[in-house]
């Protein structure tokens, strides 16, 4: 038999195991989402995203002979109406991007630090890297889908923001995952008054039913439709948000805004046990630290099985070691140099694996106390009937960003400043310590998490779309969507439903779902033998928002995470 066609049987009979098995243990037995992943269909092309308006937004600009990046143009402005904790004009975010013969590109709109920014600027008062106007960096989001287009759009610009602007015009309907974030939100939102009459009128969170509009928005929209980048970055919405900064104490300032650019990079390409896969380099950290994970995690030849103490115990090693890594290499490739090509070197996990003893935890020191936010990032993933592929995550880091609403603009800020190494030994508000080079300078980007992923099977087609929302945990999700579905076997749905654990080195702890009613997904023995091998234990609110694509025998299968209120939508 021919080698390609060996490796053409090998994928199908893979793909067969997959979809056919389901995890049989670990997984305690009153554990929730199972069975409750989001699941579509389709036969030639497909968007998943936070909220099934968008992503049926994104389907029927495919059904206009839109491309995957006309759809996902269309999808982003969609969910910074739909979505609005996380949806966003006013943050940043990467883009991975393979075209149907099979070329990767991956672009970079990530926010940058505003000129006047200094290293110390919050060690007084650490609490306004997150909340309020000195939290925001600059925005990238409007030229990263500006330039996606300019590239390789088909469609007319105009028609993939009309849908946007129709829903914050005419206003979309509030479910109760939207409703209760604004809730849990409300206290941040209500100390800035654009914010209050925006998200909670008469004073309270819409309730569910009820139509939520958003003029000031749509008038940006407008503004934008009308004049690309510079309908935000130069012209009345520019002054707007200028405004904004001079009211609150922010130090974004025109400069800023017609400076910012985004950045084409070069694929970070992996392997993992038979298959390809490409995800962002620096000044993501994801792509490396998952890059990380995956080779050591590759060594154990068979793992033990899903769920098993064995098992979370070398991943959580492995988590470790490579958040260790991450926090104190890697940073803004235009201000230090990152060793990528050392840190995913095959050899370099051989070494990480050698000095993890499957007996015992490794401590690490100087743990520090992780705070509670939730992620306010998004990820949606597109393919179209050629073939072409769109993974993409965007943010504006905390729940609602730095809750700071532009008057008369109507979008959120973010907070990424908190990214940065802000204290000098301290934790931002996902618990992370990073070092020097991550610390703050004028015109640099602060690392990120993000970890949008394309994964090729053996005959270089398109297997898997993949990313998540969730702050470091990201990394970590992605890996163990991966690992679910390439090693134990699962199905898609099985895959993201099942209980995720978080190891980020500090704190010392390794890190477990358990969310208001829902019980945790590990069984109590599991964590009592990882006590016994010196874990530290904690437990944690549900962990991501996946929203996937996979390749079926009859076309392409999208699954929305059950731990949030996303939908898929195809043709």
């Amino acid at each position: 038999m021919r080698r390609h066609a060996w490796l053409a049987l090998w994928g199908t009979l893979l793909a067969a195991k997959v979809a056919a098995q389901a995890p049989a243990q670990g997984i305690a037995p009153d554990w929730p989402l199972l069975g409750r992943a989001k699941v579509t269909e389709a036969g030639k092309a497909m968007v998943v995203s936070a909220h099934p308006v968008a992503s049926e937004i994104g389907r029927d600009v495919l059904l206009r002979g839109g491309n995957a990046i006309d759809a996902a143009v269309a999808t982003f402005f969609a969910l910074a109406v739909v979505h609005p904790e996380a949806g966003n004009l006013g943050g940043g975010g990467f883009m991975m991007y393979r075209r149907a013969p099979g070329y990767l590109h991956a672009l970079d709109f990530r926010e940058v630090a505003p000129g006047a920014a200094t290293p110390t600027m919050y060690v007084a008062d650490p609490a306004t890297s997150h909340t309020g106007h000195l939290a925001s960096g600059v925005p990238g989001s409007v030229a990263g889908m500006v330039e996606a287009h300019r590239r390789f759009g088909r469609l007319p610009w105009r028609s993939l923001l009309q849908p946007a602007i129709r829903l914050a015009r005419e206003g979309f309907v509030i479910d109760d995952f939207r409703s209760t974030s604004i809730r849990n939100d409300s206290t941040r939102l209500s100390k800035f008054p654009a914010s209050a009459a925006q998200f909670l009128p008469n004073g309270a969170p819409p309730p569910v039913g009820s139509t939520l509009a958003q003029p000031d928005l749509a008038r940006t929209l407008e503004a934008i439709r009308d004049r690309r980048a510079a309908g935000f970055y130069r012209g009345w919405v520019a002054d707007s948000l200028v405004a904004e900064m001079e009211r609150g104490g922010g130090i974004i300032t025109r400069a800023d805004l017609r400076a910012y650019r985004t950045v084409w990079r070069m694929p970070l390409r992996l392997t993992y046990r038979g298959y390809t896969l490409y995800s962002m380099p620096p000044v993501s950290s994801g792509g490396v630290t998952l890059g990380m994970i995956l080779n050591v995690m590759e060594g154990y030849k068979p793992l033990p099985p899903f769920g098993s103490p064995a098992l979370l115990h070398r991943e959580a090693e492995a988590f470790r070691r490579a958040y260790i890594e991450r926090n104190a290499k890697l940073g803004d490739p235009a201000f230090v140099k990152n060793p990528v090509t050392t840190l995913t070197n095959k050899r370099f996990a051989a070494w990480l694996r050698s000095t993890i003893d499957t007996a015992r935890a490794t401590l690490t020191p100087d743990a520090v106390k992780i705070l509670s936010e939730g992620p306010s990032t998004t990820h949606f993933s597109v393919v179209d009937a050629a073939g072409n592929a769109v993974s993409l995550t965007t943010t504006i880091n905390s729940l609602y960003g730095n809750a700071v609403t532009v008057r008369g603009a109507g979008f959120l800020l973010n907070d990424e400043m908190d990214d940065f190494m802000t204290v000098p030994g301290g934790a931002n508000q996902w618990g992370s310590v990073d070092g020097q080079v991550n610390a703050i300078a004028p015109g640099k980007r602060m690392l990120s998490s993000m970890t949008p992923t394309i994964v090729l099977d053996a005959r270089r087609r398109v297997h898997l779309l993949v990313g998540s929302p969730g702050g470091t945990t990201i990394i970590t999700t992605v890996y163990h969507i991966l690992s679910n579905l390439i090693d134990h076997g699962m199905t898609l749905a099985d895959a993201i439903a099942a209980p995720r654990m978080f190891h980020q080195a500090r704190p010392d702890s390794i890190q477990f779902e358990r969310d208001k009613e829902l019980p945790a997904g590990v069984p109590e023995a599991t964590v009592a033998e990882l006590q016994r091998l010196g874990h530290g234990i904690r437990y944690r609110p549900l962990i991501g928002d996946v929203a996937a694509i996979i390749r079926t025998a009859t076309g392409w299968q999208a699954v929305s995470d059950p731990r949030r209120s996303g939908g898929g939508a195809g043709h």
